[in-house]
């Protein structure tokens, strides 16, 4: 009976399993190509404009990401990221708030009505009057998230090989720098790129700045160009983590509801408070105590990817210092065996009413 109402579950479930799956995949497709894009033409533009006026990489970032600028650097990473690199940009497409939000999206979905639901359905009722014990029901759904799970982090890295097989290896492609015809008109060269045309005052200077590469500048600038593929598998796990510990706690709500539209609405605010609580206590100090209490603060798989380790370190509530190191995976499954447990403990000792 067990795997008869696993496969029941699985066949309501295939079809939205499988665009949702479709959608994380070409996400990571596109936004390989995204990164193409910004790596190989607007990163050398730039790059040649904080060159010319004597600036670094970082002065032109800290100018691009000030004021409301700000707000889209914290959601893609804060500053930890370096945005010359490949592998760093394309560690974006996993924390990307449409990506969050589709993650979230299925696991508050699909938990929702898996009490709640058929209860407020009135199936529920027809379902308990067959030999099916209550906890059943709950592994039967716990079976379910353990099976759809790894299927949605797969297509996420199918994502990133078929872009990166289908775009290629990132080159950066520097601007042309047309010389001008008369001495009189100087400067001497006009940087173009799309809607951007920047007057060079020293063309010489640039000259010598190019034929005078910093020491092992040219190493750097092959590694930041890398591509492994094989690093976005680990992180994995940790997107599995936030899908399963929302999962959890919006099963708990579901136990206890008897309509639907109620548990959802419930978890999508709670999930939505989270969020936007780890968003601000990234930019405004007086906030970030409370970034611990929220499950995105250990959402991050950018650290996994980019060799920065496993552990939060909670240095929020020591003045920007390490604190403890607490493993992401711990919190992330602990939470949503959490909600499991307590599901399983509010189902079994609560009376289902009769359908309306």
């Amino acid at each position: 009976m067990m795997l008869t109402l696993i496969r029941k579950l699985l066949r309501d479930l295939r079809v939205a399993l499988v665009v949702v799956a479709v959608l994380l995949g070409a996400f990571q497709c596109l936004w390989y190509k995204v990164t193409e894009r910004i790596i190989g033409q607007l990163s050398p533009f730039f790059n040649t404009l904080a060159s010319l006026g004597g600036l670094t990489n970082k002065d032109i970032q800290d100018v691009l990401f000030a004021g409301p600028g700000k707000i889209i650097r914290t959601l893609v990473g804060g500053d930890q990221l370096d945005f010359d690199g490949v592998m760093d940009m394309l560690s974006i497409g996993y924390v990307h708030p449409l990506m969050q939000t589709i993650f979230c999206i299925w696991a508050v979905g699909r938990a929702a009505g898996a009490v709640a639901g058929e209860t407020d359905r009135g199936t529920m009722e027809l379902l308990l009057a067959q030999p099916v014990p209550r906890h059943r029901l709950i592994l039967a759904h716990l079976c379910v998230d353990l099976m759809t799970i790894p299927i949605l982090c797969l297509s996420l890295w199918a994502g990133n090989c078929l872009g990166c097989w289908l775009v290629g290896p990132v080159q950066p492609r520097p601007p042309e720098l047309p010389e001008l015809k008369t001495r009189e008109q100087r400067p001497a060269y006009l940087v173009e790129f799309g809607p951007f045309k920047v007057s060079v005052q020293s063309p010489v200077d640039l000259g010598a700045r190019s034929k005078q590469p910093a020491p092992g500048s040219a190493e750097r600038a092959r590694r930041r160009l890398e591509v492994h593929l094989a690093d976005f598998g680990p992180a994995l796990p940790v997107v599995g983590g936030l899908i399963f510990a929302v999962s959890g706690y919006t099963m708990w709500l579901s136990a206890m509801g008897r309509f639907r539209w109620r548990v959802l609405g419930l978890a999508v605010l709670v999930t939505l408070l989270q969020f936007l609580v780890n968003v601000i206590g990234q930019m405004w100090d007086v906030a970030a105590p409370l970034r611990p209490f929220t499950i995105f603060y250990y959402y991050q798989p950018q650290k996994v990817i980019l060799g920065q380790g496993w552990c939060v370190d909670f240095a929020v509530w020591n003045d920007g210092k390490p604190l403890v190191q607490v493993p992401m995976l711990l919190v992330l499954y602990g939470v949503g065996l959490a909600g499991y447990a307590l599901a399983l403990w509010t189902f079994t000792r609560r009376d289902i009413p009769a359908p309306l």
